[in-house]
C-alpha cells in the first residue's frame, strides 16, 4: 500500500532568517493506492494545481 499525502516543509519562526524554520509538518492524507504510478500521478496533479505557499505545502508519497 502507498500512502499519498501533503505536508509543509517550513514553519513560522520570527527568530530565523526570513521568519521560516525548516520543519516537516504533519501529514494530511490524500489517498491510499496500490501502484507507484498512480501515487506519482496524484502528486503531480495536486502539486500542479495548488500553490505551495510560504510554507511549501507539497504532495508526496510513501510505501507502507
Amino acid at each position: 500500500m502507498i500512502h499519498v499525502f501533503t505536508r509543509t516543509w517550513w514553519k513560522k519562526n520570527p527568530s530565523w532568517p526570513n521568519g521560516l524554520e525548516p520543519h516537516k509538518g504533519r501529514k494530511h492524507t490524500l489517498a491510499q493506492v496500490h501502484s507507484e504510478e498512480e501515487a506519482r500521478s496524484i502528486c503531480e496533479e495536486w502539486n500542479n494545481t495548488h500553490d505551495p505557499g510560504k510554507l511549501s505545502r507539497m504532495a508526496e508519497f510513501l510505501r507502507e
